[in-house]
């Protein structure tokens, strides 16, 4: 049965959705950067996500003692050298590769990544030992968690400072320049093998950005990338695949379905509605809400 959706439900249900969609739209940021510029899908992504996530995670611990906010420029710093790396060691060897080839060394990355956190950390659930903010503040009769509020507005800010840096800087415009036409774009002397690397960098160290946000209200453990990495992949495909205004539209039409389905069917049922929602945008529009054809 339907539940009644009126007055502060109603206000609650939206706000939620609206929250976790940035959530959502941030995390596939990066899968959608390095896409964009390589056409390749990193399976990996959801366990960058879990690894921006240790980070914040190790950094507030006594030895160190900062919240996510205090750490991000070291989980910065840490995501985008991590993602340079394992660009020139596991990417670049197979960039003329079969896809199959490609998507078994992302899926080898996954496999890796998972393992070895569950090595360092186990498989229990970890929690920030500091906070960065915490608490809840009313908006329109509903009641919002702070720490998702300021994960949404961050997520507001990263969007705003990718778009700015692809669109309006010269490296970002070498970046579109190789994406395009990576023929073209080595006539004008661009090396693409340093614009993929950037690409790697940056989608890692966007993903590093919702990963010390999210940790900052969400429990950290090794499996912590399945399931939203899975809804990355689901986000840029809905939204298509390599446009950022598609992967934000896209977040938060998922945010806001799961949301509604939660509260007026039940939370068993949020993921199959979007799921549903997902398959229908796929057989009528194969290229996404945003995407360009081929």
């Amino acid at each position: 049965m339907l539940a009644d959706l009126s007055g502060p439900l109603l206000a609650q249900t939206i706000t939620t959705g609206i929250l976790w969609g940035l959530m959502y739209a941030l995390i596939a940021l990066g899968l959608t950067v390095i896409f964009g510029v390589m056409e390749i899908c990193n399976f990996a992504h959801g366990d960058f996500l879990m690894t921006s996530m240790f980070v914040a995670y190790v950094c507030s611990l006594p030895l160190l003692g900062l919240n996510a906010l205090q750490s991000l420029p070291i989980n910065i710093v840490f995501m985008f050298l991590m993602g340079i790396i394992i660009y020139r060691i596991l990417i670049k060897p197979v960039i003329n590769a079969p896809p199959l080839a490609q998507i078994f060394s992302t899926f080898g990355l996954l496999v890796f990544l998972r393992g070895l956190a569950q090595f360092i950390f186990t498989a229990d659930y970890h929690s920030l030992e500091k906070l960065a903010v915490a608490g809840r503040v009313e908006l329109l009769g509903a009641f919002l968690p702070k720490p998702q509020v300021a994960a949404a507005l961050g997520a507001m800010i990263m969007f705003a400072a990718v778009y700015f840096f692809i669109m309006k800087t010269k490296t970002g415009w070498a970046l579109l320049a190789v994406a395009e036409n990576k023929q073209a774009a080595a006539l004008m002397g661009i090396d693409s093998n340093k614009m993929f690397a950037l690409a790697w960098g940056v989608g890692a160290a966007c993903v590093s950005v919702a990963g010390a946000l999210l940790a900052n209200f969400y429990y950290v453990f090794p499996e912590v990338g399945a399931i939203f990495g899975f809804l990355s992949f689901v986000t840029v495909a809905l939204g298509g695949f390599g446009s950022i205004q598609g992967a934000f539209w896209a977040g938060l039409i998922i945010g806001m379905t799961e949301s509604l389905a939660g509260t007026l069917i039940a939370p068993s049922f949020k993921y199959l509605v979007v799921f549903v929602i997902f398959l229908l945008v796929v057989l009528i529009r194969p290229r996404g809400l945003m995407g360009h054809a081929s």
